[in-house]
């Protein structure tokens, strides 16, 4: 058995996924890897959640669809001219590029801040697959107001599911995308299926004549349920352009793009956001409003598509937490430089596995991805000035790699600064990163004004 183990260890060790080194021409990946991981990744068991969370918020139905047409555009868009850029001009991942920026001091803050947040969100996509499994065996799921496990119950089933998730993220780049391009479609059927399955009991007739009236007084009526907050076109918009702000804006997707063979991949979230955060977020408010507004995924899946809506939560939790725990792993690397990826892979996910056991933070997932994305919005504003704007302004790049600095004081002013200033605005809490973004290109501009005297 210890054999058998140590070669296993040996093989994991072989797995070279250049996370200190621009990828090798040998690596870069096909198109269709790119299509089926960002399906996969987008078709998820958040999907269950967030789309619910507007039924429940009183969204009115032509807010809901035009605002996620405008968020979801304006997010591959994103993807694609502020992140895909930059990830295969440089061929590495955004946690060891930072290093020539920030310093490695600053820099470890910053993957360890990362790899926490990644690891939550990671744990609310387990969390939404628990009530998957949880539904079969009795164990009941939290309600909106839980922030502590419920049951000794929900605690073993999330740490379970949990353990499964984590194997699948050790593999590697390749194994994640293999294992999305096969889930993708099937797991987008479901959704659609389960949605259409709920139409009769919401009342609309055979014939589809009273299928828009059901849609504005049954589902999305502009009425939000007791404690939540109405949303209306553009907290919906924003919130679909920022459900991935760390990713695209924060520059956190590097980690994918950097195998990809043109900037122009970006364009492939497409394949994610549309059936994921369009169509996937309208199937599960239908699901939600039809068994009666509560939010429990596991069971509006099965009221709507019977076992094999169950499969779907506990799978779609499987394809998203694995690329969010490949992602945290990676930002830990600068941390544990002597370490192999999948040894921290596999730790990254026994902590993730903790954290979903709270529920909380998919109670609570909104707010969460909002603040998330605000967190890390700052650096992917440094990072994109460094790259793009100083080389056209004559300011020196990298400079604590050049002057060997281990933290930059400019970097984290920003940092700080900008997070600071966010938290001050009389905004809403979803519209705060915009302006945030722009300040922090700003301020990190006139901080670096001295490198351009000194050429």
């Amino acid at each position: 058995m210890a054999s058998k183990l140590a070669a296993l260890v040996q093989e994991m060790d072989q797995i070279n996924e250049y996370d200190r080194e621009p990828v090798h021409p040998s690596g870069i990946q096909s198109a269709s890897k790119f299509a089926g991981l960002f399906a996969g990744e987008h078709v998820a068991a958040t999907e269950f959640v967030i789309g619910a969370f507007f039924v429940l918020h009183g969204v009115h139905a032509k807010d809901l669809l035009l605002g996620l047409l405008i968020g979801n555009v304006l997010a591959v868009l994103s993807w694609t001219f502020v992140c895909a850029p930059i990830a295969v001009r440089t061929r590495l991942t955004l946690y060891w590029y930072l290093r020539r920026i920030a310093g490695p001091g600053l820099t470890l803050v910053y993957n360890v801040a990362n790899a926490l947040l990644y690891c939550i969100l990671a744990g609310a996509m387990i969390s939404v697959s628990s009530t998957a499994l949880g539904l079969g065996l009795g164990i009941p799921t939290p309600s909106l107001n839980d922030v502590l496990p419920n049951s000794a119950g929900w605690v073993a089933v999330t740490l379970l599911i949990g353990a499964l998730f984590t194997l699948l993220a050790v593999l590697g780049f390749s194994a994640l995308s293999r294992f999305a391009g096969v889930c993708s479609p099937w797991l987008f059927t479901v959704f659609v299926a389960g949605a259409i399955g709920t139409l009769p009991a919401l009342g609309v007739h055979s014939n589809f004549d009273n299928f828009w009236e059901i849609l504005q007084t049954k589902v999305w009526n502009g009425k939000p349920v007791e404690g939540q907050e109405q949303f209306g076109l553009w907290q919906i918009a924003f919130f679909a352009w920022f459900a991935n702000l760390a990713m695209h804006i924060g520059l956190s997707d590097m980690a994918l793009f950097r195998y990809a063979k043109s900037w122009s991949y970006g364009l492939f979230t497409s394949t994610g956001i549309f059936p994921g955060h369009y169509l996937a977020w309208i199937c599960s408010g239908l699901m939600v409003a039809a068994a009666n507004r509560e939010m429990d995924p596991g069971r509006m899946a099965y009221g709507a598509a019977g076992i094999v809506g169950v499969m779907a939560v506990a799978i779609a939790g499987w394809t998203t937490a694995n690329p969010t725990i490949y992602r945290a792993g990676l930002a830990l690397q600068s941390v544990t430089p002597n370490w192999p990826r999948w040894k921290l892979t596999l730790y990254t996910g026994l902590i993730t596995s903790v954290l979903a056991c709270f529920p909380v933070f998919f109670v609570r997932l909104l707010d969460y991805v909002a603040i998330y994305g605000l967190v890390l919005m700052p650096v992917g504003a440094v990072v994109f000035t460094e790259h793009w704007i100083f080389p056209a302004l004559g300011i020196a790049q990298y400079e604590a790699e050049r002057k060997g600095l281990v933290w930059n004081w400019k970097v984290l002013v920003v940092w700080g600064g900008t997070l600071a200033a966010c938290a001050a605005m009389p905004l809403h809490l979803f519209y705060r990163w915009l302006p945030g973004y722009f300040l922090a290109i700003a301020l990190y501009i006139v901080l670096n004004l001295g490198e351009r005297k000194k050429q």
